[in-house]
């Protein structure tokens, strides 16, 4: 079992105190802590390798690139992709959302077509595809959840058509907390209509239990470097192959190109096609960095501890009057996020006296305003765990949610 008092070491910023008291960090959907083997990575292409990749026949140069195309072989490793030409990287899960949104659609997308996603979706994964529609002509759906937080399995027949060529989805939801069965509702979808892409965000996913693509059987998934311990800045899309050979570039200049003519140009292959100009080396360093330190905890493990924490959590919470918790109330079926409401105190007002005492929670709509006006509430108070999150941090949480009741009496 992971003790997060223990992996607390690891992360540099748990040293710092404010005001003489050290930081309870309970905001890790938003973005995760780094560990001092990820600062290393990026130092070293900053103090060993500093060079652009591809182009130089010079150490330093070639050692970057080495750098960066191990980074991609580890991330294809990670989850499991059957190649390394299908990982792209983008600057987080937004870009990777969007790549797909330009680069896919407007050719396979017509009047007359059908697009659906869930009311339970980051705005990164509803907009792009409600935006689409609206110029394309296409139809847009969103399925509603149950009272639990959950998708109604039983409600995809009423929206997966012949007509249904996108079906968007998060794997995890970042409020509510919702684990999705993918490979179950991939199945579902697949059978309804096998031309229907099925698009994954896995942002809240990948970081936190072992996702394998090819068992999954999506089509495309999402997802940032910041929120598994990795440096901000950095995204994957991984998509099947047979999709991103058709697609055409999302953004133009170097490196996606093979040949330029007055008249013509040739695209590189896969999956430089998608990696227009200098990329984030030291980023992507940095994300194989955290891959592999998420890989020598084990994915098991780091699954086991939210379950555990996210129980305690749970259960404490649920202990104290006027505390309303949304989403599931089980912790096997959720991720280490809890979204909730104290009556009659806003929301603003209670991070405001958590950070009294370095308890760091999330606040608002969490880029999710469908799901809360589905809810009927406004913003909600967030807090969210990983594998560094421990008792001592929930027990914190309780006793500033206690001070809040009191002065706000």
């Amino acid at each position: 079992m992971i003790s997060g008092q223990t992996i607390k070491k690891d992360f540099p910023l748990f040293k710092r105190r404010i005001n003489g008291k050290p930081i309870i960090y309970l905001d890790s959907t938003a973005t995760s802590l780094k560990p001092q083997m990820v600062i290393d990575a990026v130092n070293t292409y900053y103090t060993k390798c500093t060079a652009n990749v591809y182009r130089g026949i010079y150490t330093i140069s070639e050692e970057a690139t080495a750098h960066y195309e191990k980074g991609r072989a580890i991330i294809a490793e990670f989850i499991n992709s059957s190649s390394v030409e299908e990982i792209i990287f983008t600057r987080n899960a937004t870009e990777s959302l969007n790549l797909i949104a330009y680069s896919f659609l407007p050719y396979n997308i017509r009047k007359g077509d059908h697009i659906v996603t869930t009311v339970m979706e980051h705005h990164s994964n509803f907009v792009p595809w409600q935006q689409y529609a609206a110029v394309s002509g296409a139809s847009f759906d969103v399925m509603k959840i149950t009272d639990d937080g959950l998708l109604n399995l039983a409600d995809f027949p009423k929206f997966i058509t012949k007509k249904t060529k996108v079906f968007a989805f998060t794997a995890v939801s970042n409020v509510l907390g919702t684990i999705n069965p993918v490979k179950e509702i991939t199945r579902i979808v697949k059978k309804l209509n096998p031309e229907c892409l099925v698009v994954v965000d896995a942002a809240q996913a990948v970081p936190h239990m072992s996702v394998d693509v090819q068992d999954w059987g999506a089509d495309a998934i999402a997802f940032s470097g910041h929120k598994m311990l990795g440096p901000s800045g950095i995204g994957v899309l991984w998509m099947k192959k047979q999709y991103l050979e058709t697609m055409k570039p999302f953004l133009y200049g170097g490196d996606m190109i093979r040949e330029v003519h007055e008249k013509t140009t040739l695209f590189n292959d896969l999956p430089h096609k998608f990696e227009a100009g200098t990329p984030y080396i030291e980023g992507v360093m940095g994300l194989g960095a955290a891959a592999l330190y998420l890989k020598k905890l084990g994915m098991k493990r780091v699954r086991d501890h939210e379950k555990e924490i996210t129980g305690y959590a749970l259960h404490a919470l649920s202990r104290m009057p006027d505390i309303f918790i949304y989403g599931p109330k089980n912790p096997e079926q959720r991720g280490g996020v809890i979204a909730f409401g104290v009556n009659n105190i806003h929301p603003h007002d209670v991070a405001q006296v958590l950070d009294k005492d370095n308890v760091c929670v999330r606040v608002g709509y969490h880029c999710a305003m469908p799901l809360h006006e589905h809810l009927g509430v406004g913003a909600t108070v967030r807090a969210s765990f990983y594998v560094y999150t421990d008792k001592h941090d929930i027990d914190m949480l309780i006793v500033g949610l206690e001070k809040v009741k009191k002065m706000f009496k």
